[in-house]
């Protein structure tokens, strides 16, 4: 295998220990420590700055990250993937599935208060799962746009962030919640394309290298 056509596996595994790496360090850092430095003065911005009209907002905004819309946007996402991608489409519900998961289990397991109520707050469940389906939308459609895909990368990140402010403006969690559902997500799309350019790379018809 050549080192030009590994790149893109290369990419996404240093994408993937990156984002297990925030992920672990921030799980340690919320453990031991509670409320980080800085948390409480951006929870209370947010939720100061916010209109009533901004709440009613994203309380609609907050469904991009539940089942409601994941699955249904899921299936469309694998109806319209390329060929080869739609073959392993066990690998792309597997995220869909695997993440939320270790969402749970992270949440058990670190027992971070929300800043309301009795429930366990790191990480955002909310999050991790649009940040999950976003990133896929990211790189499954990007595999068609070639050059364009950095800008579509921007693009669908835009309602990943709306929805972590969606759910500090409810109350639901602390920043480092929301940013922890993000690393976890996209650590596990970038497990699965790290997979998936692996084995495209050794593969015989292997595509160039982006």
């Amino acid at each position: 295998m050549s080192s030009a056509s590994a790149s893109p596996a290369s990419r996404w595994r240093i994408a993937c220990l990156a984002s297990a790496g925030v992920f672990v360090v921030l799980a340690l850092l919320v453990g031991f420590a509670g409320v980080l430095p800085g948390e409480a003065v951006v929870y209370e911005t947010i939720i100061g700055w916010t209109s009533p009209a901004g709440v009613a907002f994203f309380r609609v905004v907050r469904y991009l990250g539940r089942w409601q819309f994941l699955l249904p946007a899921t299936l469309l996402l694998l109806w319209f993937a390329p060929p080869e991608a739609r073959r392993r489409w066990w690998l792309w519900v597997a995220v869909m599935v695997l993440a939320p998961m270790a969402e749970g289990v992270g949440k058990e397991i670190i027992q971070r208060p929300r800043p309301s109520g009795q429930a366990m707050g790191f990480p955002s469940g909310h999050v991790t799962a649009a940040a999950a389906y976003f990133s896929l939308v990211a790189y499954l459609v990007g595999q068609r746009l070639r050059d364009r895909a950095v800008l579509l990368w921007v693009v669908v990140w835009i309602p990943v962030v709306l929805v972590g402010v969606a759910r500090i403006v409810q109350r639901a969690h602390w920043p480092a919640d929301v940013l922890g559902g993000i690393a976890l997500g996209l650590a596990f799309v970038s497990a699965a394309a790290w997979w998936q350019e692996g084995h495209i790379a050794g593969s015989p018809g292997a595509r160039p290298p982006l």
